[in-house]
C-alpha cells in the first residue's frame, strides 16, 4: 500500500472520517486520484487470460484482499487503498467503488454487474457543492452477500450478512442480515 506524507495524511483523515473537506482544489488528494485512475486503466487494459497479472494488479490498487478474489474487468474506483475486500470475492463486470470512505466487504461476496458503491455526500446547497465540500460516510457489505446486477449502494449503508440485494435496486438504508430486499429505494421483502 501507498506510505502518505504528513499532509496527505491529515487530508485523508479528514476524508476518511467522515468530516467535510475540500474534494475539488486539493491537489494532494487529485494526485492520488489520477495515481489510482492509471492503475485502474492498466488493470483495465490487462489480457483476460492473463489471470496472474490482473490478480497481482488489483492487490496493488485494494487495501486488503483474501488470496482468491476475481474483479471482472472493466473496474473503477477512487483510491484503492480504502477497500477492503475478503475470501472468494466476485465481482462481474463494470464494478464502480467511489471509496472516498471505508468500503468493507466480507467473504464469500457476489456481486452482479454494473453494480455501484458511493461513499462521497455533497451538500444540498449549491453554493457549497459549487465550493467543492463534501465528506464520505462508510459502506459495509457483510459475509455470503449476493448483489444482483445494477445495485446501487448509497454512503453509509450496511448490508448484513446473508443477504440478497434485487437487480436495479438503489440501497440507502441498512439492510440487516438473512433477508431478500429489492426495489428503489431497496426495502426488505422476506427473511431466507
Amino acid at each position: 500500500m501507498r506510505q502518505f506524507t504528513p499532509e496527505e495524511q491529515l487530508e485523508l483523515n479528514k476524508m476518511m472520517c467522515g468530516e467535510p473537506y475540500d474534494a475539488s482544489d486539493n491537489t494532494l488528494l487529485l494526485d492520488i486520484l489520477q495515481e489510482t485512475q492509471e492503475m485502474c486503466r492498466d488493470y483495465n487494459n490487462i489480457r483476460p487470460s492473463d489471470y496472474d497479472e490482473k490478480t497481482a494488479l488489483i492487490k496493488r490498487i485494494l487495501g486488503k484482499t483474501g488470496e482468491n478474489l476475481k474483479i471482472v474487468q472493466p473496474f473503477f474506483c477512487d483510491y484503492g487503498f480504502n477497500i477492503e475486500v475478503g475470501e472468494d470475492f466476485f465481482a462481474n463486470t463494470g464494478m464502480v467503488i467511489l471509496d472516498e470512505a471505508k468500503v468493507t466487504f466480507g467473504n464469500n461476496v457476489f456481486i452482479g454487474p454494473n453494480c455501484s458503491f458511493y461513499t462521497p455526500c455533497h451538500p444540498l446547497d449549491a453554493e457549497s457543492r459549487k465550493a467543492g465540500k463534501q465528506w464520505s460516510l462508510p459502506i459495509t457489505v457483510g459475509n455470503n452477500v449476493w448483489l444482483g446486477g445494477n445495485v446501487t449502494v448509497c454512503p453509509g449503508v450496511s448490508i448484513g450478512d446473508g443477504s440478497v440485494i434485487g437487480a436495479g435496486s438503489v440501497v440507502t438504508n441498512n439492510i440487516p442480515s438473512g433477508v431478500l430486499a429489492a426495489g428503489n429505494p431497496c426495502k426488505v421483502i422476506k427473511k431466507l
